[in-house]
């Protein structure tokens, strides 16, 4: 494993411990339940998530896959996403509304994807490491609800402990990479 890799088990699994220690000492077993499945299955989703889109990205660097578009700047993007004030833009003679809206629509006709092109781009998606982790998150909510124990702000807060975790050791990761 990679040493951000490494960190990320590590400070997932400290946290998790205080989290069972905090929930041991000042609340009762139905808090420890909640925190316990809200955790795992929001640490699961966040790790299969990683690992689908290192996947994808891996596959697409090995197949020379380009997806981006440098023609303009991110900010030319943001700033002008339908590039209305482009200079580039030839002068169009006046056509017909009829003429205009049947050319729109046999364009928009040619641009329509494929089922597989779909799949091809949805594959982090429909990955089987995220699908079966949003299982295991439906599954434990379920199985909470069902016997009595659902206790909805111990589990709201464990679902937003790993994402959070995950966010801050990448971002002194990447204070720790900018002072070398």
């Amino acid at each position: 494993m990679t040493s951000i890799n490494t960190k990320l088990l590590k400070t997932l699994i400290v946290t998790d411990i205080i989290i069972i220690l905090i929930s041991i000492i000042f609340f009762d077993i139905k808090t420890l339940y909640n925190t316990q499945i809200g955790f795992i299955s929001a640490a699961l989703v966040m790790i299969a998530s990683m690992i689908s889109y290192r996947r994808m990205v891996n596959t697409a660097v090995e197949h020379n896959v380009i997806a981006m578009d440098d023609s303009k700047d991110v900010i030319d993007k943001l700033e002008d996403p339908y590039d209305l004030y482009s200079e580039d833009i030839v002068e169009a003679e006046e056509k017909d509304l009829v003429e205009t809206v049947k050319e729109e629509r046999k364009r928009l006709k040619e641009n329509k994807r494929t089922l597989s092109q779909t799949m091809k781009d949805s594959k982090a998606a429909f990955s089987f490491y995220r699908l079966g982790a949003y299982a295991v998150l439906v599954l434990g909510f379920l199985y909470l609800n069902r016997q009595g124990l659902l206790h909805i702000p111990s589990y709201i807060l464990a679902l937003s402990i790993p994402p959070m975790a995950i966010v801050i050791v990448f971002m002194m990761n990447k204070e720790d990479h900018s002072q070398d």
